[in-house]
């Protein structure tokens, strides 16, 4: 039987109609057409409070924290669509992502749920760059938790005119970039547990 990847595709925005959402379903598609049962979630559906050291020795991680962490383990990669804010990510994704990366109890390994996996990375933004400086920072953070990063990613400039009222890029060959950003991470899952 065939090997299928199991990736988790999430956007570090919280709008309903956010322009990241538009992009990572886009991804995900592409990443079904490879052959891979991707989950998307939405960051609104896990409400967390700051990361703050105090509550997590008060009471431990936050429920929905620890929820992340499971559909992490259960996961083998991440696509991940990340707003750029003032020239890096958002607040809500850097949180989930320091939340995660606590450990729940003294037996569990540090970064277990992030080490080993591989993600690919995009961006839609207003501005001309399309994200590029956020991604930068996402790149940085994911790699330095055991997080291999796929070389290649995606930016959509201009995104309240890039999308249509469907939600798909006007621009079709800069879907099928993006559409292909899901499908290399699939295939390349497939080749890392070959």
């Amino acid at each position: 039987m065939a090997y299928t990847p199991k990736i988790l595709a999430l956007a570090g925005s919280l709008r309903e109609g956010s322009y990241n959402k538009k992009l990572l379903k886009i991804a995900a598609e592409g990443a079904e057409k490879k052959g891979a049962s991707v989950t998307i979630i939405d960051l609104r559906d896990y409400p967390m409070p700051f990361m703050d050291q105090d509550i997590e020795e008060a009471s431990g991680l936050p429920e929905n924290a620890i929820k992340i962490k499971e559909l992490l383990w259960e996961h083998d990669a991440l696509l991940i669509a990340s707003p750029e804010y003032n020239s890096s990510i958002s607040g809500v994704l850097k949180n989930t992502i320091d939340w995660a990366s606590r450990q729940a109890d003294e037996k569990e390994k540090p970064l277990s749920c992030f080490r080993g996996k591989s993600a690919a990375i995009m961006s839609a933004s207003i501005g001309v760059w399309g994200g590029l400086r956020g991604l930068v920072h996402l790149r940085a953070i994911l790699q330095n938790i055991g997080v291999l990063v796929l070389p290649e990613q995606q930016t959509v400039p201009l995104a309240q005119e890039a999308f249509n009222e469907e939600g798909r890029l006007r621009n079709s060959g800069r879907e099928n970039r993006i559409a292909d950003l899901g499908g290399s991470l699939s295939d390349f899952v497939v080749q890392l547990n070959k």
